[in-house]
């Protein structure tokens, strides 16, 4: 079955060893992980579902497991508790989620095997290079961030009206926000807590230079209709599933708005994977009325800093079902945003006053799925337009083309 972006083979050797009573005795699982493009592909996120896990090492315990690679080195792993399950009685892990490791591939190997091994000490404690947290003491932000890029967005205390006399910022929006880095740390805690004026301008790690306004931003959503974008206001809740070491996941929930007649309300789950520019989003609309209707994901036409006299580049690479831009700025050095939307078609790209966008037919109740990214040239890896085409053509190349896993269990 398909599971995240990666093709999971259940090995048969299991079943066989588990009649002979051979997999209570085992004390480690190799794990091998395949695929077909020639292109590297860095950070590669491999998950394995924590049943499977505690088939091959009955008993486990997420802090008493090692993760290693072909050299035998020590891998960061992370567990989590994306179960149905809360409560584990037989310590069976029904509590648990998924495996999570991830491994560089380097261009040409489309091969790599690893072991996941019982332990008689614990386990380190991994940095994380992902977060996800709501903001309480900013209006209700909702910020998260990996190693590569942070964003943020917009909940109801920015949205309430402002007190006469208070000063009080206002904006009503369900578009989404960029902050960008130059440092591979975790900045979102260290720049609220420096103050809204202070981030504006880059110190060093970065900045937030990216316009939203009543836009899309880089990646919000709306219902089309072939004239007009209908969309909703800012998150009313929010829920952290994960957050670390290395994926973050959590969503988002919009109140119900008016498209066309049609009331739709929606929820977003985020996927944030460290060392990567894209993040993975999953859109569940509800609506009833219509059969279909038709979700578009936008870029702001005007995204730029202020005062940066910017040349906004629109780009679409339909082979990719790609929405993208290149936007050069007077003294802030450029930046590529962009939308990869798997399920459009070729000729999907619409736009109104504010935005570009992207679409793609939807059923209510279940999830569209999309990747939001974007990179700065400052941050010396992404430096030209050439550079993030290319980047964009090799992410939608992997989504296209998810890694396999297949376990086998033994001593």
């Amino acid at each position: 079955m398909k599971l995240r972006q990666q093709l999971f083979v259940p090995a048969i050797l299991f079943s066989a060893m588990a009649s002979a009573g051979m997999v209570s005795a085992a004390e480690r699982m190799t794990v091998t992980v395949t695929h077909t493009l020639d292109q590297a592909r860095p950070s590669e996120t491999i998950t394995i579902p924590w049943s499977e896990v505690n088939r091959a090492l009955p008993g486990a315990l997420l802090q008493r497991i090692a993760v290693r690679d072909a050299s035998g080195k020590a891998l960061p792993y992370q567990v989590t508790n994306v179960a149905p399950q809360s409560k584990d009685p037989k310590n069976e892990g029904i509590a648990y989620g998924d495996l999570i490791f991830q491994h560089d591939f380097a261009a040409g190997e489309k091969r790599a095997t690893f072991t996941v091994e019982k332990t008689d000490v614990v386990s380190p404690v991994f940095p994380s290079k992902v977060s996800a947290r709501y903001i309480q003491e900013r209006l209700d932000d909702f910020a998260w961030e990996n190693d590569k890029i942070a964003h943020r967005t917009y909940g109801p205390a920015l949205a309430a009206p402002a007190p006469e006399g208070s000063g009080k910022e206002v904006l009503v929006t369900s578009g989404m926000d960029i902050w960008f880095k130059r440092v591979p740390y975790p900045i979102v805690d260290r720049w609220y807590n420096k103050g809204h004026d202070h981030y504006h301008h880059d110190e060093g790690e970065g900045m937030d230079m990216y316009n939203v306004g009543k836009s899309r931003g880089a990646g919000g959503t709306g219902i089309w209709d072939g004239k007009t974008l209908s969309t909703g206001v800012n998150y009313a809740r929010w829920k952290v599933i994960a957050n670390g070491p290395i994926r973050a996941i959590f969503e988002l929930y919009y109140d119900g708005w008016d498209a066309g007649g049609a009331k739709v309300s929606e929820v977003k789950r985020f996927t944030v994977d460290a060392g990567h520019y894209f993040d993975q989003i999953d859109s569940t609309f509800t609506f009833t009325g219509p059969q279909q209707l038709t979700a578009a994901i936008g870029l702001n036409k005007t995204p730029a800093d202020k005062g940066q006299q910017a040349r906004v580049q629109p780009i679409t690479q339909p082979a990719d079902r790609a929405l993208l831009q290149w936007v050069e700025q007077q003294s802030n050095d450029a930046f590529g945003t962009a939308v990869i939307l798997p399920t459009a078609g070729e000729n999907d790209y619409a736009e109104d006053k504010l935005n570009a966008l992207i679409t793609a037919k939807i059923v209510s109740g279940q999830p569209l799925r999309y990747y939001v990214g974007a990179a700065w040239a400052r941050a010396g890896e992404i430096t030209s337009r050439d550079d993030w085409t290319r980047y964009v053509a090799s992410q939608a190349a992997r989504v296209r083309a998810p890694v396999a896993v297949s376990l086998a269990a033994g001593k």
